[in-house]
């Protein structure tokens, strides 16, 4: 089964309850979860918490709008991707992070089919960071559970077992790896949330995705911030770095 696995965690240490600020009514967590429900290859969608009783609320969410919700460790998030995956028999892993509430799902599924037809172990479009031509928000992993199941069971080092997809690309350990091309640089622009800037930036931009009355992929924000160099320069002190946010 291909599912898309998205962590989220209510006590992330840059800007606490991020993933559940909401705009109107509608939690960040949630607009992202309505996005990726668009994809044309997603078989199902799973929040992967943590145990911890401040996440109770991500948990209370996912049983209210019917998605499933998986909790295992805070800060070995690799074991939690693993145990979610085995737990729910998910073949292909696309890895999500609760701070992209912008994703566009026809990346997700061009990366898919990339990853699929070059039968490979790990595909993504911002990874390796150095050489995405994608902007930080726009993030995308997909893996096998084989590959999975051997970084958990190999990985010992603390940022592996944290950030979860290190072990794939970050040293020579031999796993077939991916990375989608852009026919443009927007590695430039910046729409996640880590900040308090970010989210005002956010809550901007569908806002003119609402009087714009469109779907916001990635050329449609992009135009959206090139138009409105406000919106853009709200959170370029960040730009030019991809957060691991657990």
């Amino acid at each position: 089964m291909i599912a898309a696995i998205i962590q989220a965690r209510m006590g992330a240490s840059r800007l606490p309850g991020k993933v559940l600020k909401k705009i109107d009514s509608v939690s960040l967590l949630e607009f992202q979860i309505n996005r990726v429900k668009k994809s044309q290859n997603i078989k199902d969608i799973i929040v992967a918490t943590s145990t911890k009783n401040e996440d109770n609320l991500i948990e209370n969410l996912c049983n209210k709008i019917g998605i499933k919700c998986f909790r295992g460790s805070e800060n070995d998030v690799l074991a939690r991707y693993y145990e979610c995956a085995k737990i729910y028999e998910v073949d292909t892993v696309i890895r999500l992070t609760a701070d992209c509430p912008l994703i566009d799902p026809y990346v997700i599924d061009s990366v898919l089919e990339n990853f699929q037809s070059h039968k490979i172990d790990y595909a993504s479009n911002t990874v390796p960071p150095k050489s995405s031509k994608w902007p930080d928000g726009s993030d995308v992993e997909i893996f096998t559970f084989n590959a999975l199941k051997r970084a958990h069971e190999e990985a010992t080092d603390d940022d592996d077992r944290e950030h979860v997809t290190f072990y794939f690309w970050k040293k020579p350990n031999g796993f077939k790896t991916f990375q989608l091309d852009n026919k443009y640089d927007w590695s430039k622009y910046r729409f996640t949330v880590d900040y308090i800037e970010d989210f005002k930036a956010i809550k901007l931009i569908y806002r003119e995705l609402q009087d714009r009355k469109i779907f916001g992929h990635i050329h449609e924000i992009i135009k959206i911030l090139e138009d409105r160099p406000d919106i853009k320069n709200l959170n370029e002190k960040y730009y030019f770095g991809i957060g691991w946010e657990k």
